[in-house]
């Protein structure tokens, strides 16, 4: 991953679209070592975590990493989650964070050199493309080793660099 010293970045984090991504490779991230790695590379101005929460007991899990991230550094952009019964029966929950990233990602544009993606949602190739015309340049990092791969094609071309997940391990990956 190419960086320059005085260059500015934000990092906008795809909750939901990491967690499925990181479930399929053979470590957990380190949001601390996470932040360090990024701050060590250039200026970091933002680190952003997008994700829908629930009410739900069953998904209560997700609780103590958004505490911990919120005293830790990032900025926490949260919205409930909406429960969804079909006609089966079969509980799902859904909350797409995506406007809202876009959103603060084109509002933040104009103070960022360089915006770093942590998604591999297609849906992002517009936001790119307006990113790009601002002058920013823009990162994605998701995966292609997982079954099936997390990036969308189309996410991968549009972007000025693509980093595989997998190969930051030993950045901010968690040691055991």
């Amino acid at each position: 991953m190419l960086f320059y010293p005085e260059e500015k970045i934000g990092l906008f984090i795809d909750g939901a679209n990491l967690h499925s991504t990181i479930k399929s490779l053979p470590y957990d991230i380190d949001y601390k070592k996470m932040l360090s790695f990024f701050r060590s590379k250039s200026r970091l101005i933002r680190t952003l975590y997008y994700t829908a929460v629930s009410d739900d007991p069953d998904y209560s899990a997700l609780k103590p990493l958004l505490d911990w991230l919120d005293y830790n550094g990032y900025s926490l952009m949260t919205k409930p989650a909406k429960t969804f019964v079909d006609t089966n029966g079969v509980k799902s929950i859904k909350g797409n964070m995506d406007i809202e990233l876009t959103v603060d990602a084109l509002e933040m544009a104009d103070h960022l050199d360089h915006v770093i993606i942590f998604s591999g949602d297609g849906d992002f190739c517009a936001l790119v493309k307006a990113l790009q015309r601002k002058g920013c340049r823009v990162t994605a990092i998701s995966s292609t080793k997982t079954k099936p791969p997390m990036v969308a094609d189309e996410l991968r071309r549009q972007v000025d660099h693509f980093v595989e997940l997998a190969d930051l391990e030993s950045e901010i990956g968690k040691v055991s």
